[in-house]
């Protein structure tokens, strides 16, 4: 792909994520097109629409990229169908529903001279990289992390999110170990985790997790999807120098009670031009580290049964 080529997109899985944040983030970047979308239940008015990847592959449609805004557990089956068909491919988060099956595409997009990008849109908030490089040079004492939200609200009868998979409350959790893996100077690993099942589902609706880094660091995070008022989405980092606050999800960053930086995100927006940027290149970005600290909870966690989710 050349720097003044337009990169022709196809959407696979026109859900609630695809219509809420990728049409509007594809339409509103200049060199990117939209050309297709595959779903067996949904369309869009004026865009070819096809059942599935492999229908659209048959088709002869001309396109050069997916966005895979399916469900996680069918997300690397179909990455590795575009590959093959050399698609550059973008991964919806989290990436797949394991860790060890991200290994094979990237493996294969290299092969294939094709780019892989496993996407972490809370990475892009606008807090993210002043907080990266205030803490380069603090020595960290804590981190405290509040990620609660009405799953109600975010995820409306997505059933496939409670399966095996599909990670429960850890899908909008792992957009905080996202950010939390970004900002922090030394890697933190997990030595403990509440995992809060409801009684007739199969994925957590909340968790508690413990963690730490080489130096000591007292870490924890709650995640919960029970809440029903307003989302907190809160990262506090203390350190010997005062404490940084990320709140609203990556929209503001406080020291101590001083706000330095309130501004509206626009992540999707930049996941497409890094994307748009990887593609001219032919290069990958995938970093597993959310998602590995997510399988270490449940490899740690204690599962704890609460009331049944109805």
């Amino acid at each position: 792909m050349e720097p003044a080529d337009e990169l022709r997109l196809a959407i696979i899985g026109l859900g609630k994520i695809a219509r809420d944040r990728h049409l509007g983030a594809i339409a509103g970047i200049p060199g990117l097109r939209l050309v297709a979308t595959a779903d067996p239940r949904s369309s869009l008015t004026g865009v070819p629409a096809f059942p599935s990847l492999e229908a659209l592959l048959a088709s002869g449609t001309g396109f050069d990229a997916v966005a895979l805004c399916t469900p996680s557990q069918i997300r690397a089956r179909l990455a590795a169908g575009a590959l093959r068909a050399g698609k550059h491919v973008l991964l919806e988060k989290p990436p797949g529903a394991t860790v060890a099956e991200i290994a094979p595409l990237l493996e294969l997009a290299r092969r294939k001279g094709r780019s892989l990008h496993a996407s972490w849109h809370s990475r892009h908030a606008p807090a993210v990289e002043p907080a990266r490089s205030m803490l380069a040079s603090r020595r960290i004492r804590a981190v405290r992390i509040e990620w609660m939200e009405d799953v109600r609200r975010w995820h409306p009868g997505q059933d496939w999110i409670w399966e095996p998979g599909g990670l429960g409350v850890f899908d909008p959790g792992i957009n905080a170990l996202s950010i939390l893996t970004r900002i922090l100077p030394q890697p933190v690993f997990l030595t403990g985790a509440d995992l809060l099942f409801p009684g007739n589902r199969s994925a957590p609706i909340a968790a508690d997790l413990r963690f730490t880094d080489a130096h000591g660091l007292d870490g924890s995070a709650a995640f919960d999807w029970r809440p029903q008022g307003p989302e907190n989405w809160t990262i506090r980092v203390d350190t010997e120098e005062g404490s940084l606050t990320i709140e609203g999800g990556g929209r503001r960053l406080l020291e101590g009670e001083r706000l330095l930086l309130e501004e509206p995100k626009a992540e999707y927006d930049a996941i497409y031009r890094h994307f748009a940027a990887l593609a001219r290149s032919g290069e990958c970005d995938v970093d597993l580290a959310p998602l590995v600290h997510v399988a270490d909870a449940f490899l740690l966690g204690r599962r704890m049964l609460v009331e049944d989710f109805a």
